[in-house]
């Protein structure tokens, strides 16, 4: 049976802003360099990376297809573990050979005597890493050649390709989902967390301004959709944002006021939190860091009002009926 590892302990983010909030670790006096830097940071609005998990294949048909997909049928050039540069339609069949998926897949399908029912595990972890719009591509893409080696190499097999067509440059990055020894890679929100921090530091390594806070932290409440609504969404088939919209049109046309989600109160605690932190960390620079402080407790200032995802759909409704032109009425009798 294949070796399974437990995930390793990943470190806790610098700023606990949350806490600070609730007043029960408030900040320190002495700050380290690397939190000064990333409060300064913060503070100043650097551009975040992007790190997420699209999806991954669940057999082997599955993850040639994504690869030819990502490869623009073999348009792009594929950067390997191997440190290879790799072009044509024949690169996906051979990655997957590469890797041995179908022995992975005949694993996966062996009786097992767990949960039944239990979906197939996926072979590969399909990894989006993304920048915003301007963007040097390929600071991008060394950043993520650098990241893919410190997280991946002599472990999990790894390919990667560069996009440049959707306005802002991103990397799509498929690792295989067990190592050799039987190990497999597994995912979870902390993971993501430090791979955000790790992809922005190999960023600024090779140049480009970049940070990796949490949305809340920046003062940010969008509510990002469930993966599958927001390719629909893209694609302009999302029953689901449409349902939404619908629901809150009629609600302004009718005079009514937005339905309260009942997410809203915590979303009002975790603002609260998240700027009662903030200005604690103020309180603890003015003396040492007063221009920081000062940074600091303007960039609170500017943070925009928590807003729900109902609440944000009214918000782009009433802007849109704003910016319409006006019909002439016809002259009455």
């Amino acid at each position: 049976m294949a070796m399974r590892s437990r995930e390793a302990e990943r470190p806790r983010p610098l700023l606990d802003l949350v806490s600070y909030g609730r007043r029960a670790g408030l900040p320190r006096e002495h700050w380290s360099p690397a939190e000064l830097a990333l409060i300064a940071r913060t503070a100043r609005r650097t551009p975040e990376v992007m790190v997420k998990v699209s999806g991954g294949g669940r057999s082997v048909a599955a993850v040639a297809a994504h690869l030819r997909y990502v490869d623009r049928e073999g348009a792009l050039t594929w950067r390997t573990d191997e440190d290879e540069a790799r072009e044509g339609r024949d690169v996906a069949h051979a990655l997957t050979a590469d890797w041995d998926l179908a022995a992975d897949a005949a694993e996966m399908a062996a009786p097992y005597p767990g949960a039944p029912g239990r979906r197939p595990t996926k072979l590969v972890h399909n990894l989006v890493l993304s920048m915003p719009k301007g963007t040097k591509a390929s600071s991008v893409l060394e950043a993520s050649r650098a990241f893919a080696r410190e997280e991946f190499a002599g472990r999990y097999r790894y390919a990667m390709v560069l996009h440049t067509d959707r306005g802002h440059p991103h990397v799509h990055l498929i690792v295989r989902a067990r190592s050799d020894r039987g190990e497999r890679l597994r995912v979870s929100k902390a993971t993501l967390r430090d791979w955000r921090a790790q992809f922005a530091t190999q960023l600024r390594a090779v140049g480009v301004e970049a940070n990796a806070t949490e949305r809340a932290v920046r003062g940010e409440s969008r509510i990002a959709p469930r993966d599958s609504v927001y390719r629909a969404s893209r694609r302009g088939q999302s029953t689901h944002l449409r349902a939404r919209v619908e629901s809150v049109a009629k609600e302004l046309q009718g005079g009514w006021q937005i339905r309260i989600e009942p997410g809203a109160m915590k979303l009002l605690a975790t603002r609260r939190q998240v700027q009662e932190g903030w200005l604690a960390v103020a309180q603890s620079l003015r003396d040492t860091h007063p221009a920081m402080a000062s940074e600091v407790r303007r960039f609170v200032g500017s943070m925009p009002p928590p807003l729900t995802e109902r609440q944000r759909i009214a918000e782009q409704l009433q802007h849109q009926l704003r910016r319409a032109p006006r019909t002439c009425e016809p002259p009455t009798r």
